[in-house]
């Protein structure tokens, strides 16, 4: 195999699918975005997808191998991708069989955010550490965990869905029928409607674009009380979440990224704070907590990282 640095990374997102030319840890070119809505089944979509690695290929000879980052649950062993929510008749797709056959390239097919937390881990902010939990922050909530320097997949592949762990047991329902399940407190969505409702509450009419998390930290910043104390709740719910898992996993660092953890001290002070407030002296002391080093492109790079070290 070819000693290149360069691999592709391809992060298919919600709306769109990004391919990225990746040495070592930096993008260093792209192809233009494929938008999955502009397709209606997974063949037509599989084949943009080539025809983009091929131009990229082209423009850089020496790729070493693929990885592509998908949401929803995959198969990591066979490469399989069960179900998509965003692609029409999008079942049991066998992506890495296809991919590897069509392009003669090793092929690494994973979750979107075991992707995302293997770029913090080999070249980010969870780098030089052997147990470490990742939590991506967005419209929904990601996660993933490295234990004893190793990516924890699962009997099924699907370990790591802190977005579905619950925080109440006689809380929101969750998509799955869990109840209580994070991912319905913490995601964009849910910051917003809560602040919307708490702002009507004070007899204040905001609108739900100027509740997103990006206005609340805004608001929050100028001093306004009631933004301020919509990040307080949100870190106490992350940080009873974090509880649970560092009870169960003892990590040595947890790395939050994601569009909500942008948001900065106005999320990491308090979630600090109630953290520590309930866990003791060998799960706490020397726990580093700290914000993930990649923004968007994370799924990227790190696709294409496991792609270089695994495939």
């Amino acid at each position: 195999m070819s000693d290149s640095p360069l691999s592709i990374g391809i992060d298919f997102g919600g709306t769109s699918v990004k391919i990225a030319v990746v040495d070592r840890s930096h993008i260093i070119d792209h192809a233009p975005p494929i938008a999955t809505q502009d397709f209606e089944g997974p063949e037509q979509l599989i084949e943009a997808m080539v025809r983009a690695v091929e131009d990229l290929g082209a423009r850089h000879p020496g790729i070493k191998a693929i990885g592509v980052g998908m949401p929803g649950f995959v198969n990591f062993e066979k490469g399989i991708v069960y179900g998509l929510t965003n692609v029409k008749n999008w079942e049991n797709i066998p992506l890495k069989t296809i991919l590897s056959e069509k392009l003669g390239l090793p092929v690494v097919v994973d979750n979107d955010a075991n992707c995302m937390a293997f770029a913090e881990w080999k070249c980010g902010a969870g780098q030089g550490f052997e147990h470490v939990v990742f939590v991506s922050l967005g419209t929904g909530v990601g996660g993933a965990v490295i234990a004893n320097g190793q990516m924890i997949r699962g009997a099924m592949h699907g370990a790591g869905e802190i977005g579905q762990t619950s925080i109440d047991y006689q809380g929101r329902m969750g998509h799955y029928g869990n109840v209580g399940a994070l991912e319905e407190y913490v995601g964009n969505r849910e910051i917003a409607t809560a602040a919307h409702e708490a702002y009507i509450a004070a007899g204040i009419q905001k609108s739900l674009e100027d509740c997103t998390p990006a206005a609340l930290a805004a608001a929050a910043h100028a001093g306004d009380p009631i933004a301020l104390a919509q990040w307080d709740s949100v870190a106490r719910m992350l940080a009873t979440a974090a509880m649970n898992f560092c009870w169960l996993l003892n990590p040595q660092a947890i790395v939050i990224g994601g569009g909500v953890a942008r948001s900065g001290e106005l999320l990491f002070k308090p979630f600090n704070r109630y953290l520590a407030s309930q866990l003791s002296g060998p799960f706490i002391d020397h726990l580093a907590v700290s914000p993930a080093a990649f923004g968007h492109e994370a799924g990227a790079i790190g696709a294409a990282a496991m792609a270089r070290e695994i495939a």
